[in-house]
């Protein structure tokens, strides 16, 4: 597989992949159509802030797998677009949030104690004792906007040197911010009115954009804001002006709405305003962090595993992934079972849990089974985007869980259908990885779903699977396994049938010309391999 990398990263992310067998191959500083033919045959792609990843981007990528971002800020990546074409986004939030904690913390201090300024007067041959006059940080109150990850470690840290923390995050509980000592405010204007000192750790999104302007930085009167998070978040003239009016008593910015940074930008101006050229991940031990765990989730995608921080697709933690492993392909292969006998337009889908999986979560093998649906009808549907294409198409998609799981330890039954009719398959995971489909419809059967199959619904009555078998050897189409369910004794029946070849529609054909015969369906599993 072929893995491009348009953004410097470290040389660990790169020595992993190439270990693991794959072709990498960098190419900096490329944009337009040089990124795009770049890209043409690639299988992954590595960036940083630095490549835009749009939409025009995907469609000259159609071999791309996934997406990994070495950072944590994605706002560079089209993440619709890249589900739409069913590409994974992956970042690495985890590999650099000391370093952006222990940034955001050193910012503080910088713009409280005045650092930058003091040693440009004594370098420059005066002694200014008396011109600065400090912040401590002790006994003040800071307030965090964003409380993910980065926002929790700069929180633990400067609480304790003794500041008391306020947070405005919408998508946390208090009981989570009770954990780390903090109070939760309702809106951002109670957190802005109590703050001393204000870190801002939130992506760049269109509802955070522009969030803090010049209302919001009056609010904080006599008090110092520090982003080391994404530039665009505050106003920046809004900023450099109540800096330099005397509204707030400093800042200090590490990220800017466009980089590199213009030196037109206002910010760059103001004496009391302490700036850094995005250096919030730059450490030794980050980009390697963020490179290998990167790496790490480009061989997940390429293994078809679970990819632990995918943005735009169902994942599970590492430790629960052995227990649904073996239900992730079976759910997929019990979908095109049921899709295919189907063979009508589908409006709904239904995947039901039954027994100890029912335990699990179960996200991913739901997306998987949506992936088995739209495969046979759509062969660029995968888990990325099986969801959307669900959504898009007006099928309505449920999934249910319980306890009771019949005969079996864990049943996965994925259930296709429209208004009047519809199409059940069961299935089940035995010991050593043997995957059966064990009940379609109401018939209990016991078949291995693979490569060719051959499903017959007949009359129960003596001759028939004769008959059948007959047919197929006079096409000389092999039967590798034969599984046999009726309903009642003389009633209905369904035969599933494993075959060595596939089955040409005139041996459907002449099979449905026998009055006893009501329907049969071809049935390709694993491209028929």
């Amino acid at each position: 597989m072929k893995v491009l990398v348009t953004d410097p990263i470290a040389d660990a992310g790169i020595d992993r992949l190439r270990a693991a067998g794959h072709e990498v191959e960098t190419a900096y500083d490329v944009e337009g159509e040089a990124l795009h033919a770049a890209v043409a045959d690639a299988n992954a792609l590595i960036v940083r802030s630095g490549t835009t990843v749009d939409a025009a981007l995907f469609e000259a990528a159609p071999d791309l797998v996934i997406v990994g971002r070495a950072g944590i800020g994605v706002d560079n990546i089209d993440i619709d677009a890249a589900t739409e074409h069913g590409v994974i986004v992956a970042n690495a939030p985890e590999g650099n949030v000391r370093a952006a904690a222990e940034h955001t913390v050193a910012m503080a201090f910088a713009t409280a104690r005045s650092i930058p300024q003091a040693h440009n007067r004594l370098t420059g041959g005066e002694w200014a004792k008396g011109d600065f006059l400090g912040t401590e940080v002790n006994n003040k109150t800071l307030g965090i906007v964003g409380f993910g990850r980065v926002g929790q470690e700069v929180g633990k840290r400067l609480a304790s040197l003794g500041t008391d923390l306020v947070i405005f995050d919408p998508y946390i509980s208090e009981e989570r911010a009770e954990q780390f000592g903090a109070e939760l405010v309702d809106d951002l204007d109670a957190c802005l009115e109590r703050s001393d000192f204000l870190t801002i750790h939130t992506p760049l999104t269109s509802e955070t954009e522009n969030m803090i302007g010049e209302a919001e930085l009056a609010k904080l009167e006599g008090g110092y804001v520090v982003n080391c998070a994404r530039g665009g978040i505050v106003d920046e003239a809004a900023l450099a002006a109540a800096v330099e009016d005397g509204v707030l008593r400093g800042a200090a910015v590490d990220v800017f709405a466009e980089e590199p940074v213009s030196p037109d930008n206002p910010l760059l101006h103001v004496d009391d305003v302490i700036v850094t050229p995005h250096l919030g991940a730059s450490t030794e031990a980050a980009q390697e962090n963020v490179a290998v765990s990167t790496a790490e989730q480009v061989l997940a995608a390429f293994e078809d595993e679970p990819v632990v921080n995918a943005l735009n697709a169902p994942s599970v933690d590492e430790s629960a992934f052995p227990a649904i492993e073996p239900y992730i392909e079976l759910a997929e292969t019990a979908a095109k079972v049921a899709v295919q006998m189907f063979d009508d337009r589908v409006e709904r889908v239904e995947v039901t849990y039954a027994g100890e999986i029912a335990e699990e979560d179960v996200d991913l093998v739901t997306a998987s089974a949506l992936k088995g649906v739209f495969q046979p009808l759509e062969w660029q549907a995968n888990a990325v985007n099986a969801p959307g294409i669900a959504e898009k198409r007006g099928i309505d998609v449920t999934e249910s869980k319980t306890r009771q799981s019949e005969d079996f330890q864990s049943l996965v039954t994925v259930t296709v259908g429209d208004g009047d009719r519809e199409v059940s398959v069961c299935g089940t995971q035995f010991a050593g990885g043997d995957s059966r489909i064990v009940r379609i419809d109401d018939y209990r059967i016991d078949a291995i779903p693979h490569g060719h199959m051959l499903a017959v619904r007949n009359e129960d009555s003596p001759g028939v699977i004769g008959f059948i078998g007959t047919v197929l050897g006079e096409h000389d189409l092999n039967i590798a396994g034969m599984f046999n369910g009726r309903e009642t004794i003389g009633g209905e029946a369904l035969s599933v049938y494993n075959l060595d070849q596939p089955v040409p529609d005139e041996v459907l054909a002449q099979l449905e010309a026998d009055e006893r015969v009501m329907k049969t369906t071809y049935i390709s599993l694993d491209n028929g391999e």
